[in-house]
């Protein structure tokens, strides 16, 4: 049986970053070179699968229990963030873990810091999988991708393993919010999902932020600047003075649990015009709303200091909070819970800060509660994984499956 390290290595391997400014599904046609493995991998094992034409991997195991179970499936998605590169990655593997600072980088100094990141500490012994400090690991959520791949070799493997029907996804696209915008749930045909997509292990999480994208286009007006006074409108300057205008207490830096936020993403301008982009969550949907209408206030105060048209807002709903679509299953929270247990985890139910595939799964009626991948520092170059919780990982997957076929 391929180690679960080896399988994880050869998917970061391939870079999968997804595109924002991209209209079409999946937003990169690289992401379908890793789709295209998968498929063929499952194919290899024995387990029926394809790869439809906007990116999706459906696989199915059939039941061989001989009971009425219900269906249940394994999600992950194969893009990477574009906040950082995800080319050309060289992940770095420390085993035996000694518990201190982590060299990633000797050109530029960069450190995984125990004093930043005292979590590091408690993998003390383990094997600590990070990047070399120039790009993402790729963690997100190629730990989860590994993990299900793992678990259905593992099932192969071991006819005498009694379970019901199982289904396997992996989608593009998920962190730019368009990961199962044509998912077909009939065609997936599972009653109850998970998303393998959470952080630390033992996370366990069916809430999540509603979730949306604004971008604030400002118009200026550029003058010779030795012939600038009374005329010129600086762009930048406009949009830095609409940024102060949010509320500093809920930036995403002084925010945790259930505390909502205002985080700008990029700017791009000049002179003449300049765009800013955020994105805007909140786990209250009362609280989600009031957010929106502050960030228009905004927009009108500098339209009204500099004049109707110097400041345009575009506002895109990504998605909701899964919880009162989950809640009403809560087996299906039990059965995780009791899964992380059989392998000695204590399960931490929170909040997801962000969002999953398995939210807006969720609302389309495939409840979908998201379990632990087990990385740290998601969607940059400090991004880590200790080995061992992938390990775990795809033991609950396994245990999840048995419980549903008990």
């Amino acid at each position: 049986m391929e180690k679960i390290l080896d399988r994880f290595l050869r998917y970061v391997s391939v870079d999968t970053q997804s595109d924002p400014g991209s209209e079409t599904q999946p937003s990169s046609r690289k992401q379908l070179d890793l789709l295209k493995m998968l498929k063929d991998e499952l194919t290899a094992m024995g387990i029926k699968a394809d790869l439809d034409e906007y990116g999706y991997v459906m696989a199915s195991i059939p039941s061989n229990c001989g009971k009425d179970v219900p269906p249940v499936g394994f999600i992950a998605h194969v893009d990477t963030s574009p906040d950082a590169s995800g080319a050309d990655i060289r992940p770095q593997i420390i085993k035996d873990y000694d518990g201190k600072d982590i060299l990633l980088d000797k050109e530029s100094g960069l450190s995984l810091k125990v004093s930043d990141f005292p979590e590091l500490a408690g993998y003390r012994g383990q094997t600590i999988i990070t990047t070399d400090g120039t790009t993402l690991l790729g963690a997100d959520d190629k730990a989860g991708v590994a993990e299900i791949m793992d678990a259905a070799q593992y099932i192969m493997e071991h006819p005498e393993f009694k379970h019901g029907e199982i289904k396997i996804g992996f989608t593009p696209d998920e962190e730019i919010g368009r990961g199962v915008v044509k998912f077909d749930v009939a065609k997936f045909g599972a009653r109850y999902a998970y998303t393998m997509d959470g952080g630390a292990i033992g996370e366990l999480e069916y809430e999540n932020f509603n979730a949306a994208a604004a971008t604030v286009h400002i118009q200026g007006r550029n003058i010779h600047p030795g012939y600038a006074k009374g005329k010129m409108r600086n762009a930048i300057l406009i949009g830095m003075e609409l940024n102060s205008l949010l509320p500093v207490e809920q930036r995403p830096e002084f925010t945790e649990g259930y505390d909502g936020f205002f985080h700008i993403i990029s700017f791009n301008g000049t002179v003449e015009e300049a765009e800013f982009s955020y994105i805007i969550r909140d786990h209250d949907m009362e609280l989600y709303e009031k957010k929106k209408k502050v960030m228009q206030q905004c927009v009108d105060f500098i339209n009204t200091k500099y004049g109707e048209g110097t400041a345009t807002l575009k506002v895109k709903h990504q998605y909701y909070n899964m919880r009162k679509e989950v809640e009403p299953h809560s087996h299906i929270i039990d059965k995780a819970v009791k899964a992380m247990e059989m392998e000695g985890i204590k399960p931490r139910i929170q909040p997801i800060r962000g969002g999953t595939d398995g939210a807006n799964l969720s609302f389309m009626g495939l409840p979908c509660p998201n379990i632990f991948a087990g990385g740290h520092n998601f969607h940059g170059k400090l991004e880590y994984v200790p080995l061992e919780s992938m390990e775990k990982a795809s033991r609950v997957i396994v245990n999840i499956i048995s419980l549903f076929a008990e």
